[in-house]
C-alpha cells in the first residue's frame, strides 16, 4: 500500500433514541436498564476524498420513527469542512431508513451499493412486513432513480473503491449489508455499520432483533475481527460509547463528532 493512502475518519452523531436494553437483543436482556442508540454517518478524508458513509435521515423521518435529531447530517459535515454539494462518493452500507435517507443531500455524488442489497430491497422479501419494517419505500425509490441517472456503482462482495478503502459484504442484519475498511495512521479501522450495532453485540456474540439471517450476523462478527487491526479498531454503528472512547474532531465538537483514526482514550 502507498504510504500516502492513509485517511482521517470521523464519526458524526446526528440522532438519538432512548430505549431499554431489552430492545437491543434477540431474547431481550436480563437488565431492565436504559441502553440508548446513537445514529451516525461517517466521513473518510484523504486522497481522492472525502468519502461519506451513509446518509442518515431528516427531521420528517425522525418524527415518523420517533427518533430525535441531534444536529442535521449536513451541519455535521460542514463542521469538519465538508460541503455536501461537492461530495463525489457516498458509500451506502445498506438501505435501511437510518442509513439511506437525506437522498437529496449529495447532488453530485456517485453511490456505492451492494448488488444484493438492491435486489433485497426491491424483491419478494419486501412483501413481508417484518423484513420491510426498517426500509422506507421513498428511500429505495430514490436509489432506483439514481441507478437510472447513472449515479450508482454496484459491488458484488469485497472490492476496493480507492487506495486504502475497501468494501466487504457481510449480510445478516440486511441481506446486502457491507462494512468499510479504511487504512489510517493507527492501522485498518473497520466501520461496521449495522454488522454490529453495539460493542456488546460483537464482544458477547449477541444479535440485534432486526435481522435477515442470524447465522450471517454471527459470522460477520468474526469477519469484522479479521478485517480490523485489533478489536479496538472495529467501530459499531449505533453505540454511544464511540463518542466517549474517541477524541473530538476539534474543540467545540465534543459529543458530536469524533476522530476514529486517533487512538482511543482508553
Amino acid at each position: 500500500m502507498n504510504a500516502e493512502a492513509l485517511y482521517e475518519v470521523y464519526a458524526i452523531r446526528y440522532a438519538h433514541h432512548d430505549r431499554k436494553a431489552s430492545e437491543n437483543f434477540i431474547g431481550g436482556d436480563a437488565h431492565d436498564l436504559l441502553q440508548p442508540l446513537d445514529f451516525y454517518v461517517w466521513a473518510i478524508v484523504g486522497p481522492g476524498g472525502p468519502f461519506i458513509v451513509d446518509t442518515g435521515f431528516d427531521e420528517a423521518m425522525a418524527g415518523k420513527r420517533q427518533r430525535q435529531i441531534v444536529k442535521p447530517v449536513g451541519n455535521g459535515l460542514k463542521a469538519i469542512g465538508i460541503d455536501p454539494d461537492q461530495v463525489e462518493n457516498v458509500i451506502v452500507t445498506h438501505l435501511h431508513y437510518d442509513h439511506a435517507g437525506n437522498y437529496g443531500l449529495f447532488p453530485r455524488a456517485r453511490y456505492h451499493l451492494q448488488d444484493l442489497e438492491m435486489a433485497y430491497a426491491t424483491g419478494r422479501c419486501m412483501a413481508h412486513g417484518h423484513l420491510r419494517l426498517p426500509f422506507e419505500a421513498e428511500d429505495v425509490v430514490a436509489m432506483v432513480r439514481k441507478v437510472f441517472a447513472g449515479r450508482v456503482r454496484f459491488h458484488d462482495g469485497a472490492g476496493e473503491i480507492a487506495p486504502g478503502i475497501t468494501l466487504h459484504r457481510l449480510g445478516g442484519h440486511s441481506r446486502g449489508l457491507q462494512c468499510v475498511r479504511v487504512q489510517t495512521r493507527r492501522g485498518p479501522v473497520v466501520l461496521a455499520s449495522d454488522a454490529a450495532h453495539l460493542y456488546e453485540h460483537v464482544e458477547e456474540g449477541r444479535v440485534f432483533p432486526i435481522v435477515y439471517h442470524v447465522g450471517d450476523v454471527l459470522e460477520g462478527y468474526e469477519a469484522l475481527k479479521k478485517l480490523a487491526h485489533s478489536p479496538a479498531h472495529v467501530i459499531p454503528g449505533h453505540d454511544p460509547k464511540v463518542l466517549a472512547r474517541y477524541p473530538a474532531a476539534k474543540s467545540g465538537l465534543e459529543n458530536w463528532i469524533v476522530r476514529l483514526d486517533a487512538d482511543p482514550k482508553r
